[in-house]
């Protein structure tokens, strides 16, 4: 995986945001306890513990990734010390989220939009079929082979069409003058 710009967080779903988490994140092998402040725990302690975490965040291939769905999920807060997400603190968080108000609010409502889901999803699963193999495991005769790839090319074919109504309907609401 390659590193994610702030720019294209800034620009990307939450479905891909979480995705990319969810594949690269440097966090998933470590303690999740670090991430978190526990109750009634001493400041010497937590600080040390926070610096750690934000260690393993700066090096993390998807930290803007993870910083983005922190800002777009509320993360954070001003008068509380307690967490670490993206490589910052929940004060820094809370900060960050009051000055990208305006755009956060934006980022969530996009996110929150039906038709580009559908279309995101669309994408995934042409994806996903677009890799399978349509022999199977064994080889089970010509004539099968044959029909498994007939079937596999029509749902490719389906999900394609789908995925180019949804973005030429979109397109020509957005003002295009010529939706392609």
């Amino acid at each position: 995986m390659h590193r994610m710009t702030s720019k294209q967080a800034r620009h990307t779903r939450r479905a891909v945001l979480q995705s990319a988490i969810d594949a690269d994140a440097r966090c998933a092998t470590a303690d999740p306890d670090l991430w978190f402040r526990t109750d009634d725990e001493p400041q010497i302690t937590w600080q040390a513990r926070r610096a750690e975490a934000i260690r393993v965040c700066i090096g993390c291939p998807v930290r803007t990734a993870c910083e983005e769905l922190a800002l777009r999920n509320g993360d954070g807060n001003h008068r509380v010390d307690d967490m670490v997400r993206g490589g910052l603190s929940g004060a820094q968080l809370a900060a960050a989220r009051t000055a990208e108000a305006d755009r956060l609010t934006a980022a969530v409502d996009a996110d929150q939009d039906t038709e580009g889901r559908q279309h995101d999803d669309l994408s995934v699963e042409l994806r996903t079929q677009a890799g399978l193999n349509p022999y199977g495991r064994r080889n089970r005769g010509r004539l099968r082979q044959d029909e498994n790839r007939t079937e596999q090319n029509l749902r490719i074919r389906a999900l394609a069409t789908r995925i180019r109504q949804i973005r030429t309907a979109r397109r020509a609401r957005a003002g295009w003058a010529v939706a392609a």
